[in-house]
């Protein structure tokens, strides 16, 4: 029972730091006791996935489904926008916990065990991620440096331009590159692995800025 009530703790603060940085970063209003929701739902699955039946490949897997399907029904946002929140959102989060976890593991000598996350290293990996994330979308938030090209209404009528498409499509290696950290993490090759998310990451970022400033300009045009 510790076991469970730890892991889900830990599993809220983390996905709840996953939503509160996708909706700073795109300027989505904070609705925080869905939010908290969510992350219960998302850790339970979780914790049967990943405990119960010991499949850390399915567990990642159904994590980004649930949480495109959150985004998309729970929080009212048009469904192919919600997939390049989430892949963009599995991706920052990522590049943060691994760049962590590669650190831990190797400059203080804190070796980490992800196919067991109820250990005193990964609770501690999974609060500074969580805490990086927040005060990531803190600041985010606080120079207004987000995206604000994602519509507020989920039947909204949408034509994607080449941006929004590049964006869409980077969901497929997304999901491959998250699904396949298992099998990299024991590997000498891991401090690959933050590079590989950031580039997917920058390439997230590059095309939302493309996008917005289209936006932009078309605005004042």
């Amino acid at each position: 029972m510790l076991d469970f009530i730890l892991f889900m703790i830990f599993s809220i603060l983390e996905t709840y730091a996953m939503f509160f940085l996708a909706f700073k970063i795109f300027k989505i209003d904070l609705y925080h006791k869905e939010m908290v929701f969510a992350s219960f739902i998302m850790g339970f699955c979780s914790y049967t996935i990943r405990i119960n039946y010991g499949i850390f490949p399915l567990d990642i897997f159904s994590q980004f489904a649930l949480m495109f399907c959150f985004m998309w029904m729970l929080f009212r946002i048009h469904p192919f926008y919600a997939s390049i929140l989430t892949g963009m959102t599995y991706q920052a989060y990522l590049v943060i916990q691994t760049s962590l976890m590669y650190l831990l593991n190797s400059v203080i000598i804190m070796p980490l065990n992800i196919l067991n996350p109820i250990t005193k290293n990964m609770i501690t990996m999974q609060v500074l991620s969580a805490l990086t994330a927040i005060l990531i979308g803190m600041y985010v938030g606080h120079k207004r440096i987000g995206y604000d090209f994602v519509p507020d209404k989920p039947d909204v009528k949408i034509k994607p331009t080449t941006n929004e498409k590049i964006l869409f499509a980077l969901n497929l290696p997304t999901i491959i590159v998250v699904t396949s950290l298992n099998y990299f993490f024991e590997s000498r090759f891991f401090f690959i692995i933050p590079f590989l998310y950031g580039i997917l990451l920058w390439g997230y970022l590059y095309f939302s800025y493309k996008k917005d400033r289209n936006n932009y300009e078309s605005f004042i045009s």
